[in-house]
């Protein structure tokens, strides 16, 4: 056998073995640069929301605007409403007079007066209105609302003003119940300065028409008995021994209803 006829078999083995082995490197890269790259995620996109800036709620009052022109006194106050001019009286409450002509400038009544004016004059409040619209002097009934607060209760509070109601309108007679009674527990306003004062009862301090057990109204003393339905004052204060009987529960306010 020539060298030939025995190796030849062998080398085209190996050659046909190499092309095999090229031929599936070749197909492996091309299959590798036809595939497509990995895809590249970009980042999460974080947004960072910033509020804008939103306006103050609106204070929350109830009733209808009005402008107050105008201080009567610690009670009664005129207002531009609806285009108009309208005498208001604060429903539930009384302060000292100090107007009337017929009555003499009671006690405490120049300080309610002044309370008054400095807090509302000027100012834009709301009107709340209750069942009844207008007292037997023509002069519309209210609650006065001013930032956000009642300021029937407000006087009432501070001790400026006593607890008068009239049914039916009595929607606010309890708040206005219990800001009395804290005031006269601590003595606040017309509790303390008139307590005991004969000029608080409108005689000019002679004693002789008022009696002292009902200071800051002047009601005389027996005889007659009388009854809350024979005076005109509401929810004054009562002193013992309360010669009349004002006080029926005893909380040291007469004639509360």
């Amino acid at each position: 056998m020539s060298l030939w006829g025995g190796t030849l078999p062998i080398v085209r083995g190996r050659l046909l073995f190499g092309f095999a082995v090229l031929a599936a490197s070749l197909t492996a890269c091309l299959g590798d640069a036809g595939s497509s790259p990995p895809s590249i995620q970009p980042p999460p996109l974080t947004v960072s929301l910033v509020p804008s800036a939103q306006p103050p709620p609106e204070q929350y009052m109830p009733g209808e605007p009005a402008l107050v022109t105008r201080v009567v006194d610690g009670d009664t106050v005129d207002v531009r409403f609806r285009g108009r001019e309208v005498r208001i009286r604060l429903i539930g409450i009384d302060t000292p007079e100090t107007v009337d002509p017929f009555e003499p400038v009671m006690c405490y009544g120049p300080e309610a007066s002044t309370f008054t004016t400095n807090q509302l004059e000027g100012q834009r409040v709301n009107l709340e209105f209750d069942i009844e619209r207008l007292d037997r002097y023509g002069r519309t009934l209210a609650y006065v609302w001013h930032e956000e607060q009642l300021f029937n209760r407000v006087l009432v509070a501070r001790g400026y003003a006593v607890v008068t109601t009239y049914p039916p309108d009595v929607k606010y007679v309890e708040r206005l119940v219990a800001a009395q009674r804290r005031a006269r527990e601590d003595g606040r306003g017309l509790w303390s300065v008139c307590q005991n004062d004969g000029g608080a009862n409108g005689d000019g301090g002679s004693g002789e028409r008022c009696d002292p057990a009902y200071p800051g109204v002047c009601i005389p003393p027996p005889p007659p008995d009388l009854d809350c339905g024979d005076v005109s004052f509401h929810g004054f204060r009562v002193l013992p021994p309360d010669p009349h009987g004002f006080d029926g529960d005893h909380d040291g306010i007469g004639c509360e209803t």
